[in-house]
Formats: C-alpha cells, sequence, structure tokens
C-alpha cells in the first residue's frame, strides 16, 4: 500500500549549483523517496527535489580540491548533486541515511506524494540557457559597466533597469512586469548574480521580488570577472591567537546581521582556551567573518525577536551577550540543538580564557 514518504532527517547543507560553479547553504530535506532543498528553513515551497529511485551515493568525494565533508549523489538521470556537511560526522550521517532510504525503495517500497515546488512558470519558447548566451553577447549583449556606490567600485556589472530595458528591446517580454518574472528565474538558477547591498538583500527575500528593476540595483553575469574594490563590510579583526584552542562543537546556525537585522546561514566553530565562537561562510572561504569572545558572556534562549519578520524566525533562538555587552541572535533548526549549543557555549565561556 503507498503511503506519504516521512522525513528522515532535515539540516543546512551547502549545495554546489547545477549550472555554475557556486556553492549556496540550503535547508535540506531527507525523504523517503527524495531529498527536497529550500533557501530558507520557513519556505513552503521547495527551490528542487532530487528523487532517490534510482540514484547513487558517493562518500567522500574529492572533486573539489579544499573543499572537505563532501558527498555526491548521483539521480537516475546520471545528473551528478554535490552537496558539503560542516565536518565529518555530519556528512557520514547524512550518507548514512540517505543509503538507507534508497535501499528501502530498491527493496520494493513506494510512496505517493504530491507536488509541493511552486516554480515560475515560463513560456515554453524561452530557453535560459540560450537567453543567457545572448545577453553576454560582447555587440548586442547588456554592457558591462564600472559602477560606483558607498564608496564601493563595481567592475564589470550593469544595472537591474538594463536588464529590463535589453529584455523588452529584444522583444523577449511583452511588458516590465513580465521581464521582472524572467529576471528573477534567471537569478534563481545563477545566470544572474547580484552585487551590493541592495540587490543582494532582495535577492535573500527581503523585497516584493527578488530582482529588483532599479538604476541602483547591481548585477553580474557568473563567469565575467566581476570584482569589487573599495571598503571591506567586515567589522572584526580575527586575531591568530583566537585559534589556538581546541574544537569544541560545530555546525551551522542563522545569526542576524547588526546592521540589516536579517538573518544569514552561518557555519560556527566552538573552540576553547582561548573561548571563542568563529563564524564562516558555509559556502566557502578559510578566513572567518567575525569572532565573538566568550570570555564573561552571558547565553540565554530567546522566545521571541518582535522586529523580525515571521518567516525569518522560528522561535528557536539564543542570545550571547559579550562582556563588552555585544548582543548576538542565532537560530537553531531544533530546540535540542539550541539547548545542545547553549550547554556548549556556557561550559566554554566559564573555563576559557
Amino acid at each position: 500500500m503507498e503511503r506519504e514518504p516521512m522525513r528522515i532527517r532535515e539540516g543546512y547543507l551547502v549545495k554546489k549549483g547545477s549550472m555554475f560553479n557556486t556553492w549556496k547553504p540550503m535547508w535540506v530535506v531527507l525523504l523517503e523517496d527524495g531529498i527536497e532543498f529550500y533557501k530558507r528553513k520557513a519556505d513552503n515551497s521547495p527551490k528542487g527535489m532530487i528523487p532517490l529511485k534510482g540514484s547513487s551515493i558517493n562518500s567522500p568525494c574529492q572533486d573539489f580540491g579544499k573543499r572537505m565533508f563532501v558527498f555526491k549523489l548521483t539521480a537516475a538521470k546520471q545528473q551528478d548533486h554535490f552537496f558539503q556537511a560542516a565536518y565529518l560526522e555530519e556528512r557520514d550521517a547524512w550518507v548514512r541515511d540517505i543509503k538507507k532510504a534508497i535501499n528501502c525503495i530498491e527493496g520494493g517500497q513506494r510512496f505517493a506524494r504530491k507536488s509541493t515546488r511552486k516554480s515560475v512558470r515560463l513560456p515554453e519558447t524561452i530557453n535560459l540557457s540560450a537567453l543567457y548566451l545572448s545577453m553576454k553577447d560582447p555587440e548586442k549583449g547588456i554592457k558591462e559597466l564600472k559602477l560606483e556606490k558607498d564608496n564601493k567600485v563595481f567592475n564589470h556589472c550593469f544595472t537591474g533597469i538594463a536588464v529590463i530595458d535589453w529584455l523588452v528591446s529584444n522583444n523577449t517580454i511583452r511588458n516590465r512586469k513580465e521581464g521582472l518574472m524572467l529576471a528573477s528565474s534567471l537569478l534563481s538558477e545563477g545566470y544572474l548574480q547580484p552585487a551590493g547591498d541592495t540587490s543582494k538583500a532582495a535577492a535573500e527575500g527581503l523585497s516584493d521580488t527578488p530582482f529588483l528593476d532599479l538604476s541602483d540595483a547591481y548585477y553580474y553575469f557568473p563567469d565575467s570577472g566581476f570584482f569589487c574594490e573599495g571598503n571591506s563590510s567586515d567589522d572584526d579583526v580575527v586575531v591568530k591567537e583566537e585559534f589556538r584552542g581546541i574544537v569544541v562543537k560545530q555546525g551551522c546556525l542563522l545569526k542576524q546581521g547588526h546592521r540589516r537585522k536579517n538573518w544569514k546561514v552561518r557555519k560556527f566553530v566552538l573552540r576553547e582556551d582561548p573561548a571563542y565562537l568563529h563564524y564562516y561562510d558555509p559556502a566557502g572561504g578559510e578566513e572567518p567573518l567575525g569572532a565573538i569572545h566568550l570570555r564573561g558572556c552571558v547565553v540565554t534562549a530567546v522566545e521571541d525577536m518582535p522586529d523580525s519578520k515571521k518567516y525569518d524566525v522560528d522561535n528557536i533562538l539564543f542570545e550571547i551577550i559579550t562582556a563588552d555587552e555585544v548582543h548576538y541572535y542565532l537560530q537553531a533548526a531544533s530546540s535540542a540543538e539550541r539547548t545542545e549549543w547553549i550547554k556548549a557555549i556556557q561550559a566554554v565561556a566559564r573555563t576559557g580564557k
């Protein structure tokens, strides 16, 4: 008898894009018949789904040099999907559970499910890959410029208005509203990348549309040679002494930014003696984005944050207040995980330097 597939495991993993060599953190849900991945944990519809029937898994996957804790899932149509865990034990747990699910399907178990994905429906005549190549044409495509904003210089990029203007002038779309839909699809599939705070905030869900038809929203092609010159956005100076401590705990959490108050997935590494909590971009980069000195800190569970949007907060929050009275708000995936982090940080704060 067929039944709805049950959830086996869920959590943050970093997934490689299918079109370009970009890695992004995703909320990943392993069901008995497939893997769904979401841009945010609170999203109702997955960004994609990988059926496990006919799939195979390879771990460890060492195709990416310095990128550790990667496993490869090859779907029935021979399409490879790459996922990166935060640490070894986490990767092995995902691989073990995925293998069990595949073996169960091969044993004859069948499932009935309703599609949950709600994607933008484009006309069948539009081929995003071909459109991307046309947009990049040196003569007839979108012109790449050198733009300045907020004491920064953005090289090899263009504005949101320029994208919509180009789509309209090439008769690809009938109006600017359709252009926003098409540009959002190009952004979602990785054909366009946001540059600067304005476009990045929209792409992260802080605007009505992922793509902005604005003159101060900047974008670039992923293989264009884009680079930014100017002030660094990192506030914390990381001293090498901080890394001498023994790693006590690590994993992905949501962290609220101090300036824009938006939530981003970060990989956290807790060290003792000296007592520091470093956070990193889970998609790559060996240098931490910041460090929290835990000596003399206070860490407590928080039940609500009135200044956050509902879809951003799952009420599994905790707060770290440092000795210098700097407040950090973090969000765990479950109540049990929150308790584990609080206990680990409290222990390190008491005993570490």
